[in-house]
């Protein structure tokens, strides 16, 4: 471990340098001219000084694209605009550094396309309809922001410390850092107002080099930033969520897949964990969905109020929007995108929520690209490297200790959905990614269709992040919570077997006990895991109203049970009236949950010791 580690700080070093180097225009520039044009796919000659994923600027439009194959002096580019109109001998000019994020003040807020130019920026431009060959920085350059040092002149520093900070928004305190392979003294740093590109710092290296670091700094999308330790998953990213938290939870640094056909609720799934999942910083990726959708988003997100600071929730997200209807090629760098830049913020010792909306346009990108590079097509056509870059992605997730001699924690939580044609999960992309993540959350449209949201399926999605949480559950809520889940999901699954028996020989046929148990089981189904996203208290549900919530369920079954054994009339028994009470106390304020749940308990024990009253039946 400690090996890997070493040659993994000598690899950062090595690509820091790099990075360096290009940067300051050492890199040899590679021009060529396209031979052939096949889409989003340009063959350009005469590259052979170039280097693959190299970013160039393609024909005198100078279209943005991407090296993603090298054959001798021939290059296969991805190109992210439209190449309609494109013909052989336009030049090809490689800018000699690969795709890279610039990272710094200012992506708060911000609504970015899949290779991390601003939108709004770009409207400004060309008006609500993208044109071709637009270059806009992707940081504002003109903005100025108020730098305070945080180290001072002779602090000793290294890759991945805090020298200063800037009040981003009113929510988030950007932490600037030292970049990845400097280390040294720091010879100058001054408090100011700075544009992302003026230096707030000079750092002398160990060799006397002098290093200036400014308030932005890049990195390679498809490169995951280094950190200095991986932390075991075992404590909860609470989403508000009762059948997520409860039944199955993910763990913050965790990743978790959201599958199911049209219809079902992805995209409000995904919406509902954005609004209220415990990260302190949400990226939502919309890769290759409808534009209605990213355009809910954008409609709800400012005038919502983040339940934490009571501020907009787009004070602390940051939207990369890359619709059905922008080119398919930038679908396939918009999550390394969005990733690299949670990672930026994971780096400060924050916790960042991603949402990828959906993986299986990514990878129908993918099979696009794989398709025109005429390679050898996997299963459905998809590439035989489809598995792996899944998991290039989702690896990068994680709760870590960051570089830095504070040793700051952060996390990274990655929840993808996955749209598999006609709801069946046994095709690739569905089958890759469960081969990845640890939950699962199935979506039903039976249960769509029944109108019961969220329509996560209780018996076929699971989390295996349950075990190494048990104990933060049991110390944190209540040392009864993973006793209560159990019991949760045991009446579940008892339920869907005597369903069974009841279509086969009808209800007359279960016992009295069964019949109570299909009642429980109705109430856990309608009362705690049904959930309004539209409602304004049932929206979200705090850790301790779930746990008041799974008591009041088990609290009419297990006395019901006790009452039946002593007599009671099973008809009785479910139409008790306290049933309604129960079933409505989802809606009750936090405030008033208290009151509630004691008032509940104390009605139906009267109601119960009521009906087993000798003189009642």
């Amino acid at each position: 471990m400690y090996i890997l580690n070493f040659f993994d700080h000598i690899l950062w070093g090595v690509q820091g340098a790099l990075l360096q180097n290009r940067k300051d225009g050492h890199e040899i520039m590679s021009n060529g001219t396209i031979k052939k044009v096949a889409g989003p796919l340009v063959i350009a000659e005469g590259m052979r000084d170039a280097n693959m994923f190299d970013v160039v600027r393609v024909s005198d439009q100078r279209l943005i694209g991407e090296i993603i194959e090298i054959h001798g002096d021939k290059a296969s580019i991805q190109v992210y605009e439209e190449t309609s109109g494109l013909g052989p001998g336009a030049p090809v000019e490689s800018i000699g550094m690969p795709l890279s994020v610039e990272l710094g003040p200012g992506l708060i807020t911000s609504i970015f396309d899949g290779i991390q130019r601003p939108l709004d920026d770009i409207m400004r431009i060309s008006g609500n309809n993208l044109k071709r060959g637009v270059e806009v920085p992707s940081l504002k350059r003109d903005k100025k922001w108020h730098f305070t040092p945080v180290k001072a002149v002779g602090d000793y520093v290294e890759s991945g410390d805090i020298i200063g900070t800037v009040q981003e928004t009113d929510i988030v305190l950007h932490k600037i850092m030292v970049p990845n392979g400097i280390a040294g003294k720091l010879t100058s740093i001054a408090e100011g107002d700075y544009t992302v590109e003026e230096t707030v710092a000079v750092v002398e290296t160990d060799d006397g080099t002098a290093k200036n670091i400014a308030l932005m700094q890049k990195w390679p999308v498809r490169v995951g930033r280094p950190y200095a330790q991986k932390l075991s998953p075992d404590m909860p990213l609470v989403t508000g969520q009762r059948v997520i938290d409860t039944l199955f939870p993910i763990a913050k640094g965790g990743v978790a897949a959201v599958p199911g056909p049209f219809g079902s609720g992805k995209t409000v799934v995904q919406h509902q964990l954005a609004k209220w999942a415990e990260a302190d910083i949400v990226v939502y990726i919309g890769c290759g969905e409808r534009g209605n959708e990213m355009t809910d988003v954008l409609n709800e997100f400012p005038e919502l109020l983040d339940p934490k600071t009571g501020k907009s929730l787009m004070e602390r997200t940051v939207l990369i929007a890359n619709t059905s209807d922008m080119p398919v090629a930038a679908r396939e760098a918009s999550i390394y995108t969005g990733i690299t830049i949670a990672e930026y913020f994971r780096d400060m010792g924050y916790s960042v929520a991603l949402m990828a909306d959906s993986t299986s346009r990514w990878a129908e990108a993918l099979r696009e690209m794989s398709g025109r590079l005429e390679e050898m097509p996997g299963e459905e056509g998809y590439p035989a490297y489809l598995g792996s870059r899944l998991a290039q992605f989702y690896e990068r997730a994680g709760r870590v200790i960051t570089l830095g001699s504070d040793k700051r924690e952060g996390s990274l939580s990655v929840i993808g959905a996955v749209s598999p044609p006609g709801g069946d999960i046994s095709e690739p992309v569905s089958q890759a990614t469960l081969r990845i993540v640890k939950v699962f959350w199935g979506l039903d449209s039976a249960l769509a269709y029944k109108r019961h949201f969220p329509a996560v399926n209780w018996l076929t999605s699971y989390s295996l992040y349950v075990d190494t949480m048990a104990n933060w559950f049991n110390s944190t809520v209540n040392q009864d919570w993973m006793n209560l889940r159990a019991k949760l999901m045991r009446m579940l699954q008892d339920e869907a077997e005597l369903e069974e028996i009841v279509k086969l020989v009808g209800m007359d046929a279960l016992s009295a006990p069964d019949r109570l148990k299909l009642e429980a089981a109705r109430s856990v189904r309608e009362d705690f895991l049904h959930q309004d996203a539209f409602h304004e208290v049932d929206t979200y549900t705090p850790l301790e109203k779930q746990y008041l919530m799974m008591m009041l369920v088990m609290a009419y079954y297990d006395n019901a049970l006790n009452a039946l054994n002593q007599g009671a009339d099973i008809e009785k028994l479910v139409k008790l009236s306290v049933r309604e009470r129960i079933g409505r106390f989802k809606y009750i304020p936090k405030e008033k949950i208290e009151e509630e749940y004691d008032a509940i308990i104390k009605e139906l024990g009267n109601e119960i010791a009521s009906a087993v009253r000798k003189e009642d039946y």
